[in-house]
């Protein structure tokens, strides 16, 4: 072995160790506190469920029965009912928030670059606030008696002296307010690089606005709107604080399914049943997105 392939293997051992010493805290960080706690989750799931509601051998699907709605008294469609809701909230929130960040964010991209670090900032604060109060201050909004109720009374949309809270409407809007910011970063992000020449051509060709936005304008922000979808659509499908308040314990969501099985309904398999069920949605979520990106021309850019 002559001197060069000396040097050359001591250095590639020292940039071994270099990035085994880069790496090793942050593989660990992940193994103890993500891969652990899943495991042992996915393992629960699968156990039966003890006299005071912890987990026990032997292994069982009985979790699995009881989440579609089987029990010793016979079927029942409540929990299947909470995956619904969960299901239609998500999917109405996220049409909601697309709705309302496209106009938001394609302003923001035209304004003056001054101004569009003021307007982002205005969009991204409110999320650095507890999502337990911004909750409870459109609980003090939706109440009986304020200005809101009263409008909607008056409008016939509800009872007289009712308040838009609790009620499904209003976890709705708790919804898409909490995740506006999310959609609205990655659209902005693809706002920035929208060539706008495209635009111009098919105003030339007589386009209406409607058919350019859809052959020049959603082609080119496809990747920030899967990357917003992703962002909006899973961790809604699992919200536990916004229907726990603002709907007033009659709008429960597959979040809160799971936390009452770990709490006063002292059912663990069950309630790991559902948190499984969360996990495999995510990913099942997270593929879906990824193909329609590829499908639909997101290219390289769409990562997810």
């Amino acid at each position: 072995m002559n001197q060069v392939d000396v040097v050359w293997r001591r250095r590639r051992r020292r940039e071994t160790r270099h990035l085994l010493m880069s790496v090793l805290p942050g593989a660990l960080w992940i193994f103890i506190f993500l891969v652990l706690p899943s495991a042992y989750l996915m393992s629960v799931a699968f156990m039966t469920n003890g006299g005071f509601g912890q987990p026990q051998l032997p292994l069982t699907l009985d979790a699995f029965r009881n989440l579609a709605g089987f029990g010793f008294l016979g079927w029942s469609p409540g929990n299947l009912y909470t995956l619904w809701r969960s299901v239609f909230q998500s999917v109405i929130s996220l049409g909601l928030v697309v709705l309302v960040a496209y106009p938001v964010a394609w302003y923001i991209s035209m304004c003056r670059p001054r101004l569009r670090a003021i307007m982002l900032l205005a969009v991204v604060v409110p999320s650095w606030t507890n999502q337990v109060i911004r909750a409870f201050g459109w609980m003090n909004l939706l109440s009986p008696g304020t200005t809101l109720s009263d409008l909607a009374a008056r409008l016939g949309l509800i009872a007289p002296n009712m308040g838009l809270f609790p009620s499904d409407f209003a976890v709705t809007l708790g919804l898409v307010y909490n995740f506006l910011p999310f959609m609205v970063l990655p659209l902005y992000a693809a706002f920035e690089k929208l060539d706008h020449a495209q635009i111009e051509a098919a105003r030339d060709l007589y386009a209406s606005p409607l058919r350019t936005f859809f052959v020049a304008v959603l082609p080119q922000t496809l990747p920030g709107l899967l990357a917003g979808s992703v962002l909006v659509a899973i961790p809604a499908f699992g919200m536990y604080v916004i229907p726990e308040l603002l709907g007033g314990g009659r709008s429960q969501m597959l979040g809160n399914l799971v936390a009452s099985q770990f709490g006063d309904a002292a059912n663990w398999p069950l309630g790991a049943a559902g948190a499984l069920l969360m996990l495999l949605a995510t990913f099942v979520g997270l593929l879906v997105l990824r193909r329609m990106g590829r499908r639909l021309g997101g290219g390289s850019e769409m990562v997810i």
